[in-house]
């Protein structure tokens, strides 16, 4: 029984007959037998001691008594015999009648104890034998075991007998059947005597008797038992030592075969729900999410899938679900999208009472398991209905796509009559995939918003149009990272002088930080450029806004800025010098020999590039501050790299200086200004881009600007850009010089009036007679006050562009600065009136003095003041006398 029926549990102990175990005694352990014998043999030995403490305490009363009686009978009998008085003297001599009697009687009373106790031990022996005996037998018919393991194997047995979906057989040495369970007793259809009948009486199909009957091992031998195939396992056993038998199990083969397709089934969406973590959510974008939903459950869950979204969501927003609620078709899977109701794009209100209207409003899956019969999903659209019936399809599930409690849209499964329909345990299934989904789509949703907000922020604070110049023609493209917008920018800004300056800056990072630094940079360069500065000053001055920035969030981080030279104690943070996050702490005793500013945790970061562009000289001014360098393509499609000298990014506390360098341009030469993500990304490294883009700049000489951003992008751009992207192809103009004109000044009061009568002349061979007179006063003021206050050499200098900028510089750096004289000041007047006249006016510094400058409108929108109020002021200078 323990080879047949096993044990309960691993720690079940071991059998007596088990290898490496010495079989124990009847009275060794608890087993049953040794517990028979035990009681037995106590039985007897209590039997025995009552036994003799009955006799050894048994009345003395009664003892005469008993010899009393057997003296009177051995008396009588002796009085009988035939010659009584002869044979008494001849063999004993005569004694006293009653004296006798006591002695034989109490003689035999002291001669019974012997007996007694020897038959009491007898007893006792006789006893412990059976017990023995007993206990011997039991051993070998329960094989040592104990009463509780008795216990459980009889569960076990009964088991095996009711509740176990096997059939099992136990076949004897003989071949007759020992025992069969319900599950046999059903699959071979035994009747209710087949115990202890031979196998080949029970009426079995011939193959499977002359397999039990052989008593030959089987495993899952498939043979016929009336109308089932059975899966047949025999396997020989001997347990206990007895002789030798059989163990059958059986398995209804077609019951195999539906298990096994539930559980191939079962697997197969396991499998499936796996597939859609991985493939669902790929990218951050809701119509593609949408659209690997439907991918992933077509052909494998269902035959045809649509998804639909509802419109705050394509927007980033957060959707609420009304009775109104519109969604929009993102995806159809399976079918051809012409047999769909609604196609992909289209606008849906579904009606009150349709299962996708009460999927919506009740946030839980509707199963439609008979479409035809549906009235509900018909009232829809009945034409649009009838479209996907004719298509074959029968059965629907409608699941909400749903995440954090909010309902973000629809996703419908549909079955064909070929695929069987869909039934209530496919509910749960459906639900669980589209739970999957749903987060993917939840994060493509919040990461859009983020995404448009970004976008809008980084736009806004992009330049909208280019402001109106003559030197450069330029063109310029941005594009956004893939994964977000970065702080990629670029500008255009008109110079005094007809000069331009041309910006292209990044800051590291991507998101709402990085847009927002992005915007505070380029004001803080517009303000620089407005001052006039050169490039190299100009970028100083950015370098220490940077690292006032830095310095600022970093402490509200509750950073360390890691400031003293050679012991910094930053963690690195954001590395400014690669761009790539691993920039370099400033360690004590580091082998680099780095700056401990280095090591300040880089949250900012910058790069700047930052060129002056003269259409006088041609004459490209520049500087760079961890930027690549611009590339040039001349008049002939010839393409450069000019080199620039380097200098680090923006931030780094003016550790090292910025240095400029000039290039002097032909006009028709195409200056191309650009940010790092063209040129370096994840698969290619910078020298790399830098030769693609040579590639791309050289295939077209004649190319305009525009047609040159075309050609760069299209060589360039990767399919998912993982940086942003700013580029800027400026083609250069030069004024024309019949459009300057130019003098030297004496210092020498008289020699203002042949200078100024020299520049009306000029004004009226350009055909600007109508700003004379303003023009007149503007530079008798300037050439007076460079002649009184200012150095040689002082030189006036005319432009004729967009408009007419008069430019007046001498050797000395001294400002002019614009007050309101007093009544009773006798000077002061001439830069107000100057401010009156001009529609701008400035002050640039250059390394020899200083350029004093206006522009005025070619068109005359500021009105002039009349002969007389003008004659009122001139009394008023104080250098009239010398006009």
């Amino acid at each position: 029984m323990t080879e047949i029926f096993g044990r309960e549990g691993d720690d079940a102990p071991a059998s007596p007959r088990s290898p490496g175990t010495r079989p124990r005694s009847p009275l060794s352990g608890p087993r049953l037998a040794g517990r028979v014998s035990v009681r037995q043999l106590a039985r007897a030995v209590l039997l025995g001691i009552v036994a003799v403490l009955a006799l050894a305490f048994q009345p003395p009363d009664a003892s005469a008594r008993e010899g009393r009686q057997l003296a009177t009978a051995g008396a009588q009998t002796s009085a009988q015999a035939p010659y009584p008085r002869t044979a008494v003297r001849a063999a004993h001599p005569p004694q006293p009648r009653e004296a006798a009697a006591p002695e034989r009687t109490g003689a035999q009373g002291e001669d019974q104890f012997p007996v007694l106790l020897g038959s009491a031990a007898g007893v006792l022996l006789l006893v412990a034998g059976g017990a023995a005996l007993v206990g011997w037998r039991l051993r070998r018919q329960t094989g040592g075991v104990r009463p509780a393991e008795m216990r459980r194997k009889y569960d076990h047995h009964d088991a095996v007998l009711h509740a176990v979906r096997e059939g099992v057989l136990i076949l004897g040495s003989d071949g007759r059947l020992l025992l069969a369970n319900d599950e046999a007793r059903r699959l071979l259809e035994l009747p209710a005597d087949a115990e202890r009948c031979p196998v080949a009486d029970l009426g079995l199909e011939p193959q499977l008797s002359a397999l039990l009957a052989s008593g030959r091992a089987a495993t899952d031998e498939v043979l016929l038992a009336g109308d089932r195939l059975l899966a047949v396992n025999v396997r020989p056993t001997a347990p206990s030592g007895r002789p030798a038998g059989t163990v059958v199990t059986l398995r209804d083969t077609r019951e195999l075969r539906a298990l096994a397709g539930r559980a191939g089934v079962a697997q197969e969406r396991l499998k499936l729900i796996y597939d859609a973590g991985l493939r669902i959510g790929t990218t951050l974008d809701v119509g593609r999410t949408a659209e690997e939903l439907a991918e992933v459950a077509v052909p494998r869950f269902a035959d045809v899938v649509t998804v639909e979204l509802l419109e705050p969501v394509l927007r980033g927003d957060e959707p609420t679900v009304g009775a109104n609620a519109e969604l929009q078709r993102m995806a159809v899977k399976g079918v051809p999208e012409e047999t769909a109701i609604y196609r992909v794009g289209e606008v849906i209100r579904y009606v009150p009472g349709t299962p996708m209207a009460t999927g919506l409003a009740s946030g839980r899956p509707v199963l439609v398991g008979d479409l035809p019969a549906s009235d509900a999903w018909r009232q829809q659209d009945p034409d649009g209905t009838q479209r996907v019936l004719d298509s074959g399809i029968r059965s629907l599930i409608t699941t909400p796509l749903q995440a954090r409690g909010v309902v973000l849209g629809l996703a419908n499964y549909w079955r064909s009559g070929a695929s069987g329909t869909f039934e209530e345990e496919d509910l749960a299934f459906a639900e669980e995939l589209t739970a999957r989904a749903a987060v993917a789509v939840d994060n493509a949703r919040r990461y859009t918003r983020e995404h448009t907000t970004a976008v809008t922020l980084q736009r806004s604070l992009l330049p909208q149009t280019l402001p109106e110049q003559s030197a450069l023609a330029v063109a310029h493209r941005y594009l956004p990272a893939h994964a977000g917008v970065g702080g990629d920018w670029f500008d255009v800004i008109p110079l005094p002088g007809a000069r331009v300056a041309l910006v292209v800056g990044d800051v590291v990072g991507h998101g709402l930080h990085a847009a927002a630094t992005m915007g505070r940079l380029r004001t803080a360069v517009h303000n620089f450029s407005a001052l006039d500065l050169p490039p190299d000053e100009l970028l100083n001055h950015l370098d220490e806004l940077v690292t006032h920035i830095d310095t600022d969030e970093a402490r509200a981080a509750g950073l360390g800025t890691g400031a003293d030279p050679g012991t910094g104690t930053g963690t690195g943070g954001r590395g400014v010098l690669d761009g790539a996050g691993t920039g370099a702490g400033g360690r004590e005793g580091d082998p680099a020999g780095v700056p401990g500013h280095l090591g300040r945790t880089g949250i900012t970061g910058a790069t700047c590039l930052y060129a002056i562009y003269d259409p006088v000289t041609g004459r490209v001014t520049l500087a760079t501050a961890g930027h690549p360098a611009p590339a040039v393509i001349g008049p002939a499609g010839s393409v450069s790299f000019p080199e620039v000298p380097v200098s680090p990014p923006l931030g780094l506390g003016g550790s090292v200086p910025v240095e400029t360098a000039e290039l002097t341009l032909s006009e028709g030469s195409r200056l191309v200004l650009y940010t790092d993500g063209l040129v370096e990304n994840r698969d290619r490294d910078i020298a790399t881009g830098l030769e693609l883009l040579r590639t791309a700049l050289a295939a077209g000489a004649d190319r305009t600007p525009e047609e040159t951003c075309t050609a760069v992008l299209d060589a360039m751009l990767p399919a998912h850009p993982s940086d942003d992207i700013a580029l800027m192809v400026a083609r250069t103009q030069l004024l024309d010089p019949a459009r300057v004109a130019e003098w030297e000044v004496p210092s020498d009061p008289a020699a203002v009036a042949p200078v100024r009568a020299a520049c009306l002349r000029m004004l009226e061979s350009w055909g600007l007679a109508a700003i004379d007179f303003t023009t007149e006063l503007i530079l008798s003021e300037l050439i007076t006050n460079a002649i009184r206050y200012g150095a040689q050499p002082i030189r006036v200098r005319l432009l004729y562009d967009r408009a007419l900028i008069c430019e007046v510089s001498d050797g000395t750096s001294a400002s002019p600065h614009l007050r309101r004289a007093a009544t009773t000041d006798e000077g002061g007047r001439g830069l107000f009136l100057v401010a009156q006249f001009a529609h701008r006016w400035g002050t640039r510094y250059t390394p020899g003095g200083k350029v004093i400058w206006t522009e005025q409108s070619l068109d005359g929108d500021r009105p002039e003041p009349g002969p007389d109020a003008t004659e009122d002021v001139l009394d008023q200078w104080d250098d009239v006398p010398a006009l």
